[in-house]
């Protein structure tokens, strides 16, 4: 029985629509006559019974179990009084709108979000634990704190703790954003979740499984995902002064005129079927109309909350950078070596490196055309640099305190390096022998539109805002570059999420623009969250509200001129469908309209609203 009732909810969709389908070849059958000579009953009923039913079904349960008046009581009433008077094409046509309606919101509604079981799943299983002398490996939860712990090359960290003997490089991009792996030596703290790149180290652990990084992290995307209210249609919040102001009509129609099919046409034209058709029409459109220009909206609830956005924070890495680093600059310091001749022999250096500075500085150079040299020796230091040899002498290539500790002295450099550290670039120095022979600056570069974008939303009304973890230098770098007055740097996924609640808090609505494993947090928790699809990782994708498709911030204006037209064309349809329902309920008491006429009449309104939305999937301008 459960696997039934499983497999039902399963294709519940499928079967309103096949339902559906068949009820409006019914109705037509009806108002035709076909078939009528043939069956000892009105064909309408087949209507009737698909698509009413389960509006009774739901107008019982939600009056006897939830204590709430919904939109179906009011529908469940018209349903009854027509088949009561035996107008069965009317009550037929009044559920199957219904439906449709219903049918339109299910195909809008939120798909159940993925993100966070995502974040689950990189949670590590096993760990590598020494005890009393004996290597073992245990599930991550059995972890101490104060156990050691061994991570190999390629490993992810299990728990949080602090590095014991050993030296790497540690891809952090889960937890900060950070493009570029962090360099790690004894004392350093580590994060779960995080990834060993190179070499093995032994660790110490200072928290229990459950108590990690990454454990919080999920925590709080659950919770922020829980408390994100989903949004009651508006049919269904003013359902109970509907329900009562139609039987009023009703009932006064009745009491004055005398004519009970009066009152039966006052309930079936008070149905609000153009009035419940008003939102999911413009939602479908909307969604529709961004789709075709590269934007994935999830929902109509996500559509709804982005167009009341004031207030846009944006992650660097991979959001307004390109999320890799390139080389920007390259020169030499010394009078044996050309420019060119520098960024040639630090990609000799670097062809078989692994680390995504040495493929930058590689890249670089086939870019340019470079013949790279053949080297030999060639050896990595883990989270230092590289060593090799060529022409008879020593070649480094690494950052400065690996410079430093092989006996190299950068002092000439030091001017020519310090606006590239200023701006939050990563400098790479070369030394050939001994001797310094030049440096090449590398750092995450901005998107083309990403100035444009920001300069655009600003014209919309909404304000920009930085959060990133990457360090101080390169966030007031990117934020002067782009004109952005508020950003914050050094930042975890739990300190993001506690950024936007500040600016909740000072009456902001607040959208999150981001596309790593760390910014999922905040995509949840804000009151809108867009991701950027072509190099976010799919936990982002799963936990924003939207996605950018071709990971072009250019396409965000666009994104809020639509979302916000589509909530004004929803109110359009609304204030027509309840002018409609009004003039039929006029008309109705008059006499003027018939159970019949009266289901075509706001059958007509349906039509007119759905007619309404589709102009949204032309170009918004």
């Amino acid at each position: 029985m459960t696997k039934v009732m499983k497999n039902w909810l399963d294709n519940e969709a499928k079967i309103t629509g096949i339902c559906a389908a068949l009820s409006a070849l019914a109705l037509v059958f009806s108002i035709t006559g076909l078939f009528s000579s043939f069956l000892p009953f009105d064909i309408a009923w087949l209507a009737v019974l698909l698509c009413g039913i389960p509006i009774l079904v739901g107008a019982f349960c939600g009056l006897v179990f939830e204590h709430d008046i919904k939109a179906d009581v009011l529908v469940s009433l018209a349903l009854i009084a027509s088949v009561f008077i035996k107008e069965y094409f009317a009550a037929g046509e009044v559920a199957l709108i219904m439906q449709i309606g219903s049918l339109l919101e299910d195909f809008t509604s939120a798909r159940a979000k993925k993100g966070i079981e995502k974040l689950v799943k990189l949670s590590p299983q096993t760990a590598c634990i020494f005890r009393d002398g004996v290597e073992k490996v245990l599930p991550a939860e059995e972890v101490r704190v104060g156990d050691q712990i061994l991570v190999r090359a390629g490993e992810t960290i299990p728990v949080d703790g602090v590095i014991l003997s050993g030296e790497t490089s540690i891809d952090q991009s889960v937890m900060t954003g950070e493009s570029i792996p962090v360099d790690k030596k004894a004392g350093d703290k580590v994060s779960s979740g995080t990834v060993n790149q190179f070499g093995t180290f032994t660790m110490k652990a200072t928290a229990l499984c459950a108590d990690s990084s990454l454990q919080r992290m999920i925590r709080l995307a659950r919770e922020a995902d829980e408390n994100k209210a989903p949004i009651v249609s508006l049919a269904d919040k003013w359902a109970t002064w509907l329900v009562v102001i139609a039987l009023l009509c009703a009932a006064g129609t009745w009491i004055i005129t005398g004519e009970f099919i009066r009152a039966v046409t006052v309930l079936v034209v008070f149905c609000p079927c153009a009035f419940i058709l008003a939102t999911p029409t413009a939602v479908m459109a909307g969604i529709a109309n961004a789709a075709k220009h590269g934007i994935l909206i999830r929902s109509g609830d996500a559509l709804e909350r982005l167009s009341k956005v004031t207030k846009i924070a944006f992650d660097k890495t991979g959001t307004l950078t390109k999320g890799k680093p390139s080389l920007i600059f390259y020169k030499s310091l010394s009078p044996d070596f050309s420019d060119e001749e520098i960024l040639s022999l630090s990609a000799s250096g670097e062809k078989r490196s692994e680390h995504p500075l040495g493929k930058a500085i590689v890249l670089a150079a086939e870019e340019k055309n470079l013949n790279l040299a053949e080297v030999s020796d060639f050896s990595v230091r883990a989270g230092k640099g590289i060593c090799a040899a060529w022409g008879g002498k020593r070649l480094l290539l690494g950052k400065a305190d690996f410079m430093t500790t092989s006996g190299i002295d950068l002092s000439s450099s030091e001017n020519e390096v310090l606006p590239y550290l200023e701006s939050g670039a990563t400098v790479v120095y070369l030394a050939s022998g001994n001797a310094l022979a030049g440096f090449l600056a590398l750092s995450d570069t901005l998107r083309e539109s990403a100035l444009p974008a920001l300069a655009s939303l600003n014209n919309e009304g909404i304000s920009a805002m930085l959060l990133t973890g990457d360090n101080e230098n390169a966030a007031s770098f990117v934020a002067k570059k782009l004109g952005i007055q508020d950003f914050k740097a050094n930042l975890l996924p739990e300190d993001k999420l506690s950024a936007l609640k500040k600016a909740r808090e000072e009456g902001e609505i607040v959208c999150m623009a981001g596309d790593g494993v760390n910014d999922a947090l905040a995509l949840s928790g804000a009151d809108a969250g867009i991701a950027m699809g072509g190099v976010g990782s799919d936990i982002a994708v799963e936990s924003a509200d939207a996605v950018l498709a071709s990971d072009d911030i250019g396409r965000l204006p666009y994104l809020f001129r639509l979302v916000r037209k589509v909530m004004k064309k929803i109110q359009v349809n609304i204030i027509l469908s309840l002018i409609l329902n009004i003039s039929a309920v006029v008309l109705s008491a008059l006499g003027l309209l018939t159970p019949i006429t009266g289901a075509l009449w706001h059958n007509a309104g349906s039509v007119f609203v759905v007619v309404n939305a589709a102009m949204l999937l032309r170009k918004c301008r």
